[in-house]
């Protein structure tokens, strides 16, 4: 759950911010004739990305680097156009060509990054449970929840910036949103060309600064992506702060004590949306910080513990393992490869739980105890320590033993068959 509310949330703020800046600047300007031409990108955007999706999902031919490559392009242009366009918005003849530029860069932003999106609900592991399955629902829900704040974020910026004065100062904050996204795709877009010729050896010695300042900026744009997003959120607080300011108290002249009441009380509503909207990025700031490092954290597996070796058994004393607790050990086969098992006794039996410290879903990422349960150091899917030992999912893979003389016996063979896992 807590992987998929900070990747939505990384995925989609950005084009969710300017999409929605977009909007506004463009119902201020042409009213409903804007918003209609901007709503035709939205929804061609959410369309193309859907059909980008089902293919994705159904071809491996679709290779994203490659897309993204153009993609860029169109969005540096669209930002370049919808900038001109702006400087002669006084024009008469320049009100579709902005409009235009306007729905482009709004469908481009959502083609790039929706198409992924979409996809996570079928990339979610099941673990062979199907999707009515605590994996998948507990996944499904972290997806649908940070959907849900970006629309509401999404709604309650919007009739933010419907109402600050004057207009110049949201096109202001969108342009710059849209430069800070434009300079980060500049960089990107020069990636696969850069690559290419790295991988051709050509220049014979490959060094950034043999492609001079582009090269360093594809590395920075590359290595600081996440500067760029809070470059955004920045403007976006920025915006939220002046409607609230603006909405402090009543500057409109009134007539009457019943006409103050009401325009005391739209500025209370847009106080209470600047405050929400606020609010929604706090969380998502939580999300990127302190949600995404706890998430990708790197959990140290155990030391490895004591045993005895006899002939080609290994025995290990059931009266150290009897404490429900997980229990790592380690053996170095003659083949120099190091086989790690695991051993828990289960909950209300007298029997154990024993694989390897390693699984057919995970690979030999391990597992670890966290709160007095069995978790998987990869998916973070908990096991039923009732299962260990039997076949399938996110299982550890079942490894034989034996209970002889107060031991635990294993033999050599089946661990030396085991060591596949760890290569």
């Amino acid at each position: 759950m807590l992987k998929y509310l900070w990747t939505v949330t990384q995925d989609l703020f950005v084009a969710v911010t300017l999409v929605t800046w977009m909007h506004a600047v463009l119902a201020r300007r042409y009213g409903k004739q804007g918003t209609t031409l901007h709503g035709a990108g939205i929804i061609l955007g959410v369309v193309a990305s859907a059909v980008l999706a089902a293919v994705k999902g159904n071809s491996n031919k679709i290779i994203s680097s490659h897309w993204n490559h153009y993609i860029y392009a169109f969005i540096m242009g669209f930002t370049l156009g919808f900038i001109v366009f702006s400087l002669l918005a006084g024009k008469r003849w320049s009100k579709i060509p902005l409009c235009l530029c306007g729905a482009g860069l709004s469908a481009a932003l959502i083609f790039y990054q929706l198409p992924g999106v979409m996809l996570y609900p079928f990339n979610f592991n099941t673990m062979g449970e199907g999707y009515l399955s605590s994996y998948y629902l507990v996944r499904m829900a972290g997806w649908l929840l940070a959907l849900l704040l970006l629309v509401a974020y999404s709604r309650m910026l919007y009739n933010c910036a419907l109402h600050i004065r004057p207009l110049a100062t949201v096109n202001g904050l969108l342009t710059a949103g849209t430069l800070v996204n434009a300079a980060y795709c500049f960089g990107r877009f020069f990636a696969p060309w850069v690559n290419r010729a790295k991988w051709l050896k050509w220049p014979v010695k490959y060094t950034e600064e043999a492609y001079g300042w582009i090269g360093s900026w594809m590395m920075f744009t590359a290595y600081q992506s996440m500067l760029f997003i809070w470059l955004v959120a920045a403007l976006s607080a920025a915006c939220l702060v002046i409607c609230f300011a603006q909405n402090v108290r009543v500057t409109e002249p009134w007539d009457n004590p019943a006409q103050r009441r009401k325009l005391r009380a739209r500025n209370r509503h847009f106080r209470r949306m600047a405050c929400g909207a606020l609010a929604v990025l706090v969380l998502f700031t939580g999300f990127l910080t302190l949600v995404k490092a706890y998430d990708t954290r790197v959990v140290e597996l155990s030391a490895p513990e004591t045993f005895t070796e006899d002939g080609d058994r290994i025995l290990v004393p059931m009266e150290a393992v009897n404490d429900f607790h997980l229990h790592r050990f380690e053996w170095q086969t003659p083949n120099g490869v190091n086989v790690r098992w695991i051993v828990v006794r289960k909950p209300n039996s007298a029997s154990y739980g024993v694989g390897l410290d390693a699984c057919e879903v995970c690979g030999n990422a391990g597992y670890y105890e966290r709160g007095g349960l069995v978790v998987c150091r990869r998916c973070d899917v908990v096991m039923n320590t009732n299962t260990i030992g039997f076949k399938g999912g996110c299982n550890p893979i079942p490894l034989a033993y034996q209970v002889e003389g107060g031991n635990l016996v294993f033999a050599m063979a089946d661990l030396i068959a085991g060591e596949r896992e760890f290569k």
